[in-house]
């Protein structure tokens, strides 16, 4: 990329938010400011040479938001359309990392007349997942079955849950409690969280998986018409889906999320020492065969310019990274809605953010 700096917004100062600007700050190419309504969050990216601003209003989130290249918003998933159709309107390129399966629609809606980039659910899963998803469906002549799977989990978990908080507790019980989207039989269907409960191994380790919502983004409807069943389900220790369907359903906790959120963040403890475990499967017909492949990966945390990030502040932040290069480049459409699976697997893994699902380390790849 050239030197010319494209000016950044990066929306939320919190430990993704800060991975983002770390990231896009260390290259060089960007002029990054990061704006957050608490100002106390923002003396960490304001060390790193980063700019900042308050955003504690309508009009200072306006005022974060004009004139700039592009948007980066690692706030709540709550505020993702009012912030996608701001930037709509201003003309500025919108990334986001919403697991949201209605603000998804609400921003693809925003995307028929607009001027500039509107590219949400760039993370994780959705994103990643949803790129491995399509570069293994285009490799069938006739597609049948795509399954992903993918777990932010704890390294060393002992409580009951097997699990630690790692990212948002909202956005968690978010994919926890809405309707998942899937093509079963051919058809776009609506299928209930927490179901389609499987167990499998992965290298030795044994995981349950089971429906969780928004980690599809929008690659149902891409592959309406070319696939028989697509689905997506997130990935856990054993015994984890019992205890959070009793939380959920026999306590009915599902209707009251806030309390829900009061009671994880209160009892499970944090963790930095997290793992990302991914899998992909397909099978279908190519040259008259009846085959499968599959793709499979480990993601750690690391440490970058002396600051340590878990794995899915790493892998979140490559994500959208990635997305924003491939769109300065030119290697993306340059307005309207893009989707994640837009976006070539090797041109993501050939990137300098996105190699690190490829396992290698950012601090060795800055320069080269």
């Amino acid at each position: 990329m050239s030197r010319t700096q494209h000016a950044i917004t990066v929306l939320g100062a919190g430990k993704i938010g800060f991975a983002i600007a770390l990231l896009l700050q260390r290259t060089g190419d960007y002029a990054v400011c990061v704006a957050d309504q608490d100002p106390s969050r923002l003396d960490a990216v304001a060390a790193l040479g980063c700019q900042t601003a308050q955003i504690d209003n309508d009009a200072a989130l306006e005022a974060a938001i004009a004139g700039r290249h592009a948007v980066l918003n690692a706030l709540p998933f709550h505020r993702a359309v009012a912030v996608a159709g701001l930037c709509a309107r201003l003309g500025v390129h919108y990334f986001d990392l919403t697991e949201d399966v209605a603000s998804t629609h609400a921003i693809h809606a925003l995307g028929g007349d607009a001027r500039a980039v509107l590219m949400p659910q760039c993370g994780l899963a959705p994103g990643f997942i949803g790129i491995v998803g399509n570069d293994l469906a285009r490799r069938f002549d006739t597609l049948l079955d795509l399954r992903m799977r993918v777990g932010a989990l704890p390294r060393y978990p002992t409580n009951a849950l097997r699990y630690n908080l790692t990212w948002s507790t909202e956005g968690l019980i978010n994919e926890y409690c809405n309707p998942c989207e899937a093509l079963v039989d051919g058809e776009l269907v609506k299928v209930p969280p927490m179901e389609g409960y499987e167990t499998f191994t992965l290298d030795g380790v044994e995981y349950e998986a089971f429906n969780t919502s928004g980690g599809l983004g929008t690659l149902p409807q891409t592959l309406l018409g070319q696939a028989r069943n697509v689905d997506y389900k997130s990935v856990r220790y054993p015994g984890h889906c019992a205890i959070m369907k009793l939380l959920l359903n026999d306590l009915r906790l599902r209707e009251r999320r806030e309390l829900l959120q009061d009671i994880l963040e209160s009892a499970i403890p944090a963790t930095g020492q997290d793992v990302i475990v991914i899998l992909a499967t397909a099978s279908g017909y190519r040259g008259g065969r009846l085959l499968q492949e599959a793709y499979s990966a480990h993601i750690h945390g690391d440490t970058v310019d002396g600051h340590a990030l878990s794995a899915i502040q790493l892998s979140t932040a490559a994500g959208i990274c990635t997305a924003l290069d491939l769109v300065v480049e030119g290697v993306l459409p340059q307005r309207g809605f893009v989707g994640q699976e837009s976006i070539p697997l090797d041109a993501l893994l050939a990137n300098r953010h996105g190699r690190v699902y490829a396992g290698q380390r950012l601090d060795a790849l800055l320069a080269a």
